[in-house]
C-alpha cells in the first residue's frame, strides 16, 4: 500500500511539473527574503530547456545603400512606435524624424535642421506621450519640441539645464515619459561634490512630476569646469522603465539588478554570479582610436585632441554587463559586455563603441527574477525599443550602413511568467 501510495504520489508530481514545463527541476536557484525584499540568487543554470530558448525572426527591415534618399540614414537615434505601429526614426546626423507605416513605407519626414520653431539641432531620442503626441528633445537648443500625430507642430517648452542635463530618455507604451538627469559644473561654478542623477517623470508640457530614484552619478563622462573627462569602463547606472511603470535599475560593476514598484520601493532584486575581467590595452588603444578619428572627422583641432586624449582614462575591469531593458510579460533582459580583444580581425576592423560596446549575447530573467537563459540577437544589431513581443533596433551592414530592423520574438512568451 504504501509502495503505491508513493508512486501514486510520484505520478502526480511528475505529471505538475509537466504541465509547468519543468521549470521546476531546471531552476537551480534561491529566492530568500531580507527585510521586505525578495532576494533571487541565480546560477548559471536557466529555466530553458534545450529547444524551449526564444529565437528571432525579422519581419521588417527599412533602409538603403542609395537611392530614395527618404530611405537612407546618417545615424540613427532612438526610435519611437506610435499606437498604430508607426515607426519614427530620428536621424542624428540630418537633424530629421523619418517617419515610417508597420509595413515600412515611407510616411513623412518631421523637422529640419535649424534653431525656428519645430526645427531641430541636437535631437537624439523621440519619445511616445499621451494620445500619439511625439516629443523630441533638443539639447543644443535647450527645449523639446512637440509634434501632432500628423506632424505639425505643438510648441515646445524648455529645458531646464540648471537642474542637471538630461542624458537618456524613455517612454512607455501608455505613454509615460522619464528622463535621466545629471548634474555638471559648468564654466565658472565650483565643482559639485557627491553628484547624484535623478530619474524623473515629466508631463507632456515639461513639468516634472515625480522623482522614482536619485543615486550617485556615473563617471564614464563628465564636466569639470566645462572641460570634459572619460572614464571608460568605470561604474554606470543604467535603468528601463517597464510598461507597468516598474522601474528597473542597477550600477554595473555587479551583477546585481533592483526592480521597484511604480511608488519607487524596492521590490527584488536579481542576481546572477559573474567573472570580472580586467581591461585590456587593446580594448584602451580601440577606444582612443575611435575617439581620435571621430574629433578628427568633426573638425577639432589637433591641439585639442591632445587636450582631451589627457583627460581620459580607464577603469581597471570591464563592466559586470553592458544595459538593461524591460522586455515582453514582466521579463528583464540584461546584455553581456563586449570586449574588443575578444574580437576577430574583420570585427575589430569595423567595431563602433557606441553601437558594439553590448555583445549580442542577453541573459534573460522572468518576471519573478529566474533565470530563463541566454539568447543571442543578430550580428550587428542594437535593440532600441520593445513593443509587444517585438524589438526595433538598428543593423548596420559590412559597409556600416544602418538599417531600421524589427524582429519578433518566437517562442512561449508566457513561459515562467506565473
Amino acid at each position: 500500500m504504501k509502495m503505491a501510495y508513493r508512486a501514486g504520489i510520484s505520478l502526480l508530481l511528475a505529471g505538475f511539473l509537466a504541465a509547468c514545463g519543468g521549470q521546476g527541476t531546471r531552476w537551480a536557484g534561491t529566492i530568500s527574503d531580507s527585510a521586505g525584499v525578495t532576494i533571487v540568487s541565480n546560477t548559471e543554470t536557466g529555466v530553458w530547456a534545450p529547444g524551449e530558448e526564444w529565437t528571432f525572426e525579422e519581419e521588417l527591415r527599412i533602409g538603403a545603400l542609395e537611392g530614395d534618399p527618404e530611405y537612407q540614414f546618417g545615424q540613427v537615434g532612438f526610435i519611437a512606435v506610435d499606437s498604430k505601429g508607426q515607426i519614427y526614426v530620428p536621424d542624428i546626423q540630418a537633424q530629421h524624424i523619418q517617419v515610417y507605416a508597420s509595413d515600412g513605407s515611407y510616411v513623412q519626414t518631421i523637422g529640419q535642421r535649424g534653431g525656428g520653431p519645430g526645427e531641430l539641432q541636437g535631437a537624439a531620442f523621440v519619445i511616445m506621450g499621451p494620445g500619439d503626441t511625439l516629443l523630441v528633445p533638443d539639447i543644443q537648443t535647450q527645449r523639446v519640441n512637440r509634434y501632432a500625430p500628423d506632424g505639425s507642430s505643438l510648441g515646445s517648452f524648455r529645458l531646464d539645464l540648471q537642474q542637471g542635463i538630461p542624458i537618456i530618455f524613455q517612454g512607455t507604451e501608455s505613454g509615460v515619459v522619464a528622463q535621466q538627469v545629471r548634474p555638471f559644473s559648468l564654466p565658472g561654478q565650483p565643482e559639485i561634490e557627491s553628484p547624484h542623477d535623478a530619474i524623473r517623470t515629466m508631463a507632456p508640457d515639461g513639468t516634472i512630476q515625480d522623482t522614482l530614484l536619485s543615486f550617485p552619478s556615473g563617471e564614464t563622462f563628465q564636466l569639470s569646469g566645462g572641460a570634459p573627462r572619460f572614464k571608460f569602463y568605470s561604474p554606470e547606472p543604467a535603468w528601463a522603465l517597464a510598461n507597468d511603470n516598474t522601474l528597473i535599475f542597477a550600477v554595473n560593476d555587479d551583477y546585481r539588478v533592483g526592480v521597484y514598484s511604480a511608488g519607487g520601493v524596492l521590490e527584488r532584486v536579481i542576481k546572477k554570479p559573474f567573472e570580472r575581467q580586467p581591461v585590456g590595452e587593446p580594448d584602451k588603444d580601440v577606444l582612443i582610436t575611435f575617439l581620435e578619428n571621430t574629433w578628427g572627422d568633426a573638425g577639432v583641432p589637433a591641439q585639442t585632441i591632445v587636450q582631451l586624449k589627457q583627460n581620459i582614462s580607464f577603469g581597471e575591469f570591464f563592466p559586470a554587463f553592458a544595459g538593461l531593458i524591460a522586455g515582453p510579460s514582466g521579463t528583464t533582459w540584461v546584455q553581456h559586455i563586449q570586449a574588443a580583444s575578444e574580437l576577430s580581425e574583420d570585427e575589430y576592423e569595423n567595431w563602433n563603441p557606441i553601437e558594439d560596446q553590448g555583445a549580442s549575447e542577453w541573459d534573460v530573467f522572468d518576471a519573478q527574477g529566474r533565470f530563463f537563459g541566454t539568447i543571442s540577437m543578430p550580428h550587428r544589431f542594437a535593440p532600441r525599443i520593445f513593443r509587444g513581443d517585438k524589438i526595433y533596433g538598428v543593423w548596420r551592414d559590412e559597409l556600416d550602413v544602418q538599417y531600421v530592423v524589427r524582429l519578433r520574438i518566437v517562442g512561449d512568451l508566457g513561459l515562467g511568467t506565473t
